[in-house]
């Protein structure tokens, strides 16, 4: 085991699998000379050159169009995209393409895509740069959702992800790249659509992914003082998406909060605690409570912007007034 962080851990498995396959390459701006805007490419257009480290121009309809092409034509792509916001502009060839191809042609075309993309906010880069938009996709039948919370996972999925042959939605967190955690020298796997019991507990089910991983396992740890006990539950993919770790957790606690970055309204969290209500109903002591974002754009104002996102506080006060 060695400890690396979350942007190390991306990098490594990446180069691992381009040296193993030729047929991965992959697409982006700023991924080759500069090295990503994240610092996770750094070093591979030097090794691989630039038929595998394809900078682009800043046009993401194009490059999410060609990474589909190439995919239907048998190649591995990965299509970097700098942040979640800009994906919008490729939304129809996203929703219209590569979440159908396989189910329009009657299964005779593929599209084994992966898509990488940084998502939330935290660093101040105002609202064109800061929203988490992965729930989104995960409304889309065709397409997976993967957003892994530490560099384990993070390592793990990826790999997973890449050897998949249905488009892959790689949702990274920014605020996490720099986070460190042990990581198995030799390659491996985590399974897509299973849930991790990060900690166990019997008062309350905490449920989230991505950076609310960190926060609920600190809100854990704040509530511990108090006497309750706190399951906290990564969700690790959000499509395919498992239902039954998550129930069975509630079950056993009775409560269950999701924790999630996006806006309130209309968010993932809501599906999550629907969810929760449909299949565990009779075993809850109180209504499914959700932390999310406020319903604002991301402010740049640094004091601001950290108000409007969840944080391990919103989520000791949420849990305490339900119990």
């Amino acid at each position: 085991m060695a400890e690396i962080t979350f942007r190390e851990a991306l990098r490594s498995t990446l180069i691992d699998q381009f040296r193993k396959d030729e047929r991965y390459f992959m697409m982006g701006e700023d991924i080759g000379a500069y090295g990503g805007s994240y610092a996770v490419t750094r070093g591979m257009l030097e090794e691989f050159g630039d038929r595998r480290i394809m900078d682009t121009p800043i046009a993401e309809s194009v490059i999410m169009g060609a990474g589909i092409g190439a995919a239907m034509a048998g190649l591995r792509p990965i299509v970097e995209v700098m942040t979640i916001n800009f994906s919008l502009l490729a939304l129809d060839q996203v929703v219209n393409v590569a979440s159908c191809v396989r189910y329009m042609s009657g299964g005779q075309v593929q599209a084994p895509l992966l898509i990488r993309m940084a998502t939330g906010g935290g660093r101040q880069l105002a609202a064109t740069h800061s929203h988490s938009l992965e729930g989104w996709y995960a409304h889309l039948p065709g397409l997976k959702v993967v957003t892994p919370s530490n560099p384990y996972d993070a390592a793990g999925m990826l790999r997973a992800a890449m050897r998949e042959d249905d488009p892959v939605l790689f949702v990274e967190h920014a605020a996490l790249y720099p986070g460190k955690g042990e990581v198995p020298e030799e390659p491996y796997e985590v399974p897509l659509g299973k849930a991790n019991v990060v900690r166990e507990g019997k008062d309350v089910t905490v449920v989230c992914w991505s950076r609310g991983v960190g926060l609920g396992q600190e809100a854990a740890t704040q509530l511990e003082r108090d006497g309750i006990s706190a399951e906290i539950i990564d969700v690790r993919s959000m499509r395919p998406f498992d239902l039954d770790t998550i129930v069975t957790s509630v079950k056993k606690t009775g409560r269950a909060v999701v924790v999630e970055d996006d806006w309130r309204f209309g968010g993932f969290a809501g599906e999550v605690a629907a969810l929760i209500s449909e299949h565990a109903f009779d075993y809850l002591d109180a209504p499914v409570r959700r932390v999310a974002a406020e319903d604002v754009p991301a402010p740049y104002n640094r004091l601001l912007e950290q108000a409007s996102m969840p944080n391990e506080t919103k989520i000791v006060n949420t849990v305490k007034a339900m119990i």
